[in-house]
Parts: structure tokens; sequence; C-alpha cells
């Protein structure tokens, strides 16, 4: 057992603040022998001397994930965080914690592991969801948006500019919830239900690292700008504390992000707010109360009573020493943080308050939520307010611009995929006017009627329908345009407008029954496809049914979530070759012959090389995110080599395909046939076996047993069976044969499992009878 030891970090000295934290014993966290009993303040960090394999040389593309893991044995306010990747896009040495490394190995094995890809455009210009957040950079003139789509865009807001758009920003797999701009607009921090909060490079609009502390989605963050320090907390209930400076200085000598845990919260965290200066944190939950703490201590100041539901929107003055709060219950409360307690209440709209933005002045504050409509209020005369506008759905966040004072416009996102500018420039003309009202049984007239600015949005994907062939879907749009999918080459099939939903359904349907093999999500407005071990080897098809030709002409039975897994993982190395072939490869290698040997994919169908393919737990959170073409790259294949599951590497390295699925029956005469019933044997075959190889059956070995005592000696003995053909008897057996379930006469193209499915539609195993065709 290696030596651990403690080591202070340079620059930091002892905090009496933090309190000390006892080790446990090395078992409980899976260690072999010996107890480790210590003392630590947050200053110190956990390294193992000599380190074994603590350096590994990693090439970090900008799409790479590169998550940071939690030692999850220090119990104190403060947690060493360790990058698993590089956090500056070059080829650098990681130092990993061994004892969490162990840890995570340990848990691999057990955690539950899928496959989803997103069936999608290669560039998705256009947010196809509702947006989250908003952050403006009056600098370089650009908005960043973040999407229920799992997508950050960045436009631009001249006027001048015919298609705002700059780029997109991808490697989250869930709604983006939050995110803020940092650094001076050089950095930007987001917050996703995919559990993780990234960090951006925004000039350049890639994702330099990971931070995967969180165990739920995290739902809000807080930055306070004169410290570069930003917040994140989400429906774990756990605020974590993150130095900006330190998380974009990581380099291979610098790789420790320490973080301050504040916990306390009883209920999921919606909303959470920073002062500038960073000495107050405030956080907004479930629980109908703000909890207070101090972010230099990690101390709780005070929990503050008052509104009746979900707390979703916090703003604090510069100072500190006053609090805005907007809430599901419909109002605004404004609070004295040194009186702690509420000084005045807003009751500006019908329902929910879901966003805020203030004015620097801390006077006047711009509301909006569920009920669409977003209000300037004057905080120091409640009764004066202004209609500002009336969104055409529920607001979800608003940001200002701040480059003059008083604000000249707002940005306003809402649960539709369209983000709108409203101008405010006449807004103190309009307060002078008195075009407002306090009575809120009258109408208010709005300062605006059109947006001053408008970047538009995509259409959403709202409804879907997989079809019985269990391989094409049809969806329908928040256009009410109806589209045609094809899930295993992951594309669109067809654009077929504004049709009737059901109408398609019925034209589509078959009489054909294949099992489900994978589940579809519609939570980000696209297609996303998930394969789970439970089910994925479930559906099998003859390769004519499935439109595919095989170069012997023969047809085979083919696995759909086979074939999707290796189209799915064709580019990565280690499913071109077979481990058992591995020294003759090398001999051909060195021949120049291996290229043309190896066979890539499945020989069938590809899919298009931008898909993104996500390996994620069973409860939704994400191991890793790459797309199609980019599991060849050197790290994406070692890090697929960590994290696909065996079940996934059965099919894709081993070549091992799934048996076929058996269906038990009986088979009887028909009681109109007047035949004597037989024993009752309880038989199985193939789900996919045709009707017509089961009447093949009855006319060989049970029709033409009854003529076998009819032949006479000169036929030598020998069977009618014995002297057809293959394709005779076929013929014979659909001319002479009737095969019947539920007294429905079946189709001999239909399987075993369709009539199951569609004909006798009762528990138990299938019946099926038998009879001759009267002539």
């Amino acid at each position: 057992m290696p030596a651990w030891t403690w080591r202070r970090r340079p620059g930091e000295q002892h905090n009496p603040w933090f309190k000390t934290t006892e080790l446990k014993s090395n078992r409980s966290f899976g260690l072999e022998s010996g107890c480790l009993s210590a003392t630590a303040f947050r200053c110190f960090s956990l390294t193992r001397e000599p380190p074994a394999r603590a350096t590994t040389a990693l090439t970090t593309r900008e799409q790479l994930d590169l998550g940071f893991t939690a030692c999850p044995w220090l119990k104190g306010k403060r947690r060493d965080i360790r990058p698993v990747g590089d956090a500056s896009g070059s080829d650098v040495g990681v130092s990993t914690c061994k004892m969490a490394a162990h840890h995570r190995q340990n848990t691999a094995g057990r955690r539950k592991v899928q496959v989803s890809y997103v069936i999608r455009d290669e560039v998705e210009k256009y947010n196809r969801n509702g947006v989250n957040a908003l952050q403006l950079d009056p600098a370089l003139n650009r908005l960043f948006t973040a999407g229920r789509d799992s997508i950050i865009r960045i436009w631009s807001v001249n006027q001048h500019k015919q298609d705002p758009y700059i780029a997109s920003m991808e490697h989250h797999t869930d709604w983006v919830n939050d995110i803020v701009l940092c650094c001076n607009g050089k950095t930007l921090i987001s917050a996703s239900s995919d559990t993780t909060v990234k960090v951006w490079n925004a000039h350049k609009g890639f994702c330099m690292s990971t931070l995967r502390t969180h165990k739920d989605y995290v739902k809000a963050l807080a930055y306070a700008k004169d410290k570069e320090l930003v917040a994140s907390a989400g429906l774990d209930r756990q605020i974590f504390l993150w130095d900006v400076n330190t998380l974009t200085a990581l380099t291979a000598s610098n790789n420790t992000v320490t973080t301050s845990s504040l916990s306390g919260n009883k209920d999921s965290i919606y909303s959470l707010a920073m002062n500038q200066l960073g000495t107050i944190i405030v956080s907004g939950s479930t629980e109908k109360v703000l909890r207070v703490w101090d972010p230099r201590t990690c101390a709780k100041l005070m929990k503050l009573k008052g509104h009746t539901d979900n707390v979703k929107a916090l703003l604090l003055n510069r100072d500190g020493t006053q609090c805005l709060s907007g809430s599901s219950d419909g109002t605004i409360r404004l609070w004295s943080l040194g009186q702690q307690r509420c000084i005045a209440t807003y009751r500006v709209h019908d329902e929910g308050v879901w966003a805020l933005q203030v004015n620097d002045a801390f006077t006047h504050v711009y509301s909006g939520g569920r009920d669409r409509k977003i209000y300037c209020t004057d905080l120091r005369n409640p009764d004066i307010r202004v209609l500002i506008c009336e969104e055409k759905a529920p607001v979800l966040k608003m940001e200002l611009d701040r480059s003059a004072d008083p604000p000249p416009a707002i940005w306003v996102a809402t649960t539709k995929s369209t983000v709108n500018k409203w101008t405010l420039k006449g807004i103190h003309n309009f307060r002078a006017s008195g075009d407002y009202d306090n009575d809120c049984t009258n109408p208010i007239t709005p300062l605006c009627t059109q947006p001053d600015q408008v970047i538009k949005g995509g259409a959403s994907i709202i409804q879907c329908h997989i079809l019985n062939d269990k391989r094409h879907i049809l969806t329908k749009d928040t256009n009410n345009n109806v589209a045609y999918w094809d899930v295993l080459k992951a594309c669109k099939v067809e654009d077929l407008g504004k049709v009737d939903f059901e109408d398609e359904i019925k034209k589509r349907f078959k009489m054909v029954y294949v099992p489900n093999w994978f589940s579809v999500d519609l939570k980000t407005g696209m297609l996303t496809i998930t394969l789970d071990e439970s089910d994925c080897f479930a559906a099998w098809v003859s390769a004519k049914d499935a439109g595919f030709s095989s170069p012997d002409g023969s047809d085979p039975k083919l696995n759909l979530g086979g074939l999707l897994l290796q189209a799915l993982l064709e580019y990565w190395p280690r499913t071109h070759v077979n481990p058992m072939d591995e020294e003759e490869n090398e001999v051909n290698h060195v021949n120049g012959e291996q290229e043309n040997r190896v066979q890539k994919g499945n020989g069938y169908f590809q899919v298009p090389p931008h898909t993104p393919v996500i390996f994620g737990e069973a409860g939704g959170r994400t191991l890793f995110r790459l797309l199609c073409r980019d599991s060849g790259g050197e790290t994406e294949s070692m890090l697929l080599n960590e994290t696909v599951p065996q079940w996934v590497i059965d099919i894709t390295v081993d070549k091992n395909m799934p048996k076929f699925n058996k269906i038990p029956f009986y088979l009887q005469p028909h009681a109109s046939s007047g035949a004597k019933t037989l024993k009752k044997d309880r038989l199985s075959a193939s789900d996919m076996l045709q009707v017509r190889k089961v009447m093949e059956h009855v006319y060989e070995k049970i029709i033409n047993l009854d003529n076998e005592s009819q032949t006479t000696s000169s036929s030598n003995n020998e069977k009618p069976g014995e002297q057809e053909k293959e394709e005779d008897i076929a013929v014979l057996a659909e001319e002479k044969i009737e095969l019947l379930c539920q007294d429905q006469v079946l189709d001999p193209n239909m399987d075993l499992r369709t009539v199951k499915h569609f004909i006798w539609k009762s528990g138990g195993d299938l019946t099926l009878h038998y009879r001759q065709k009267s002539t």
C-alpha cells in the first residue's frame, strides 16, 4: 500500500474559518488495508508519492468532455476537484486522484449505461425549443442564448446584419438552464439539466472543462463580478462556489480546483443571486423561503419567509443589503437583509413571476412570467408601473441592455424559440403621460406592440408516433408540419407539410409486428433515440423486409439494434478488427493490406457522421458525448474504451449477435376438418417464422403422413416429400393447406409474432389450427 501524504498548496495558509475533518478508514473506500486517520484543512490537497501513473498524455479537442471528479471522502466544507481531461486544449499531464479512481471503478460495474443519439442537421442555426437564459456582451455586440435544445448560440445584435447567427456552442446533452459571462466577456459558465457545469471560451466558442460535482439538474448560476466568483445550484439542494480565474488557468502543473459547498437547503434550488462584491449569496427554492449565506465564510446568515410558492427569480443590489425575489405565487418582494424582513410586496402580475431584472440604481424592477406580460415597476412608488409589452408565451428570462442609463432596451426569452428585443426609450414619457393604471381590473396600454429586433427561432417537435415497423417515426412540430423519419439511418426521410397527423399514421399502417427496441425523447425539441440493454436487441427483421440487399443474394435475419450500434461506432478503430485477428492484422499492416481487409460499420447503411452519440446512466447523468465521426480520434477512442458498456462491446467489437427470440405455440387440426385431435405438443420456433413455413410443416409432416400408408411397393418405400423439390412443397402447401388463428385465415406472409399481436390478442401460448382447402 503506497503512502499518502498531505501537502499544502503553494500560497495557501491555514484558515481558522474551516473546521478540521477526520478521514474515515480506508476500508470504506475499497482500499485493501490500513487505517488512515488525520485532520485536514481546506488548504491541503491529497497526493500520493511517488505518483503511480499520475500523468497521462491526452490530446484534448474543442468538443471533448473534460470532466472533473470530486474526491468523495472529503466531508468538510471544501472539496478538491481534479480534472480528468485537459482544460487548455493541448497535450498535458493529468494528475488523477487514485482513491477517487478506485471508487469510480467499483461503481462503474454496477451502473446501467444507455446509448442515445440525436437525429438533427449538422448545423442547427435556430433555437429549436424555449430559451432558458440570456447574456449580453455589449463590447462585441453579441447575445448568448441558452436553449432547451441543449445548445448555446451566439448572435450578433447588430440590426444591420441580415443573418444574426454567429456560432453554436455544443457540449451539453440536456436543457441549458442558466449562463453567466465572466472575465469581461472572455469566459462563459453554463449550467444544465445534464447535471454538469461547463466552462467555455466565449470568444472562440469551445468547451474548456466540465465540472461534475452536482448530482441532479443544475438550475441556476450567480456571479460576483468584482471577485470573479461563480456559484452553481440545483435540484440536489447543493450550492458550489467556483473561482473563475482558477477554472480558466488549469495547466499540467496547476490541476487542482477547490470549491466551497454551501449546505442547508431542504428543497430543490431554482434561483440564486450573489452581489458584485461577493459578500452575500441568496438561494430560492420550493421550500418557499430565501436562504442567505456569506460566501467568504460559508456561514448561514438567515432564512427569510413570506412567499407561498417556489421562488423562481432573485436579484441583489451591489452592497448586498437589499434583495428582490419573484415567486410562482405571483408576487415580487423587496427584502432588507439588515432588518431580515420583507419591506415591500408588489402584486403586479396575475400569475407566477419567473424573471426579474433591475436597473443599476436598484430603483426600477422589470418583471415577467407566466402571464406573458413584462412590467417596469418603480420600487419607491409601487403604484407606478408600466406595461412594456406582452409576449406570445410565458417569459423565462430577461436581459437589460445596459449600454446606457437608463437602459435603452430589454431582451426577452420565452418558452418559444424566438428571442425579442423591446425598446425602453419612451418609457419615461410614457409614465409622464399617465398611460399607466394601478387598477388591475382595467387593461393597461403597452408601451410597445412590436419588438424592436427579432432573433427567429426554429420549430420544435412536440408530437411523435412510432410506426409499427419500429423503424420509422412520424412527427409534428410547433408549426404543424409533419415529417417522416428513419431511426436506423438517423435522418429525416421526407417533409410532409401541414397534413393531418392522424391520417398519415393510418395511411402508413402495416399489418406487421416488430417488438419495441428503442425509446424516443422530445425534451430538447429534436428526436433523441435511446437504446437500453433490456430491449435493444429485441427486434429481428429479414434483410428483404428492411429494404436491404445481401451481396450473396440471400435474405439474412438482421437485428435492428445491433446494426444501429455498429453504425454509430463505425469510426471507432476498436470495432474494425476482431480481437482474435490482431496477430494476423499486424502482419497484414506490414504488407499494406490491413485497410482493405477490415470491414467498418455493419455493411448495410451508415448514419450521418455529425450525429451526436451520448453514453449516459439510466438516471440521465451523461458520461460521455461525442460526434459519430470523432470516435476515430486517439483521445475519444481512449475514452470510449472506458465508457462503452459491455453489452455494446459484445455486438460492436466481439461481433456476438444476440439470439433469436423464440415463441411457443400449439398446432391442432381445425374442428371443421373432421380430423382426429392430435396430442397437444408444445412447439417452439423463431418469432419471425412465417406462416407459410408452418403450412409447409403441416403439409409435409402431418398431411403426407396420413397418405404414407397408401403408398405401394413400387414406390420403393420412398416418402412423397423426398420425391418433390422444396419449391414444389411450398407451392403445394399453399394450394392445399389453410392455417387459422381465432377462426381467421392467416396470410402466408405473416410471421408468428404478428399473428400473436394482432390476431391471437390474449394471454397464454399461441394456438394455430390447420385444415385442407376444399376442392
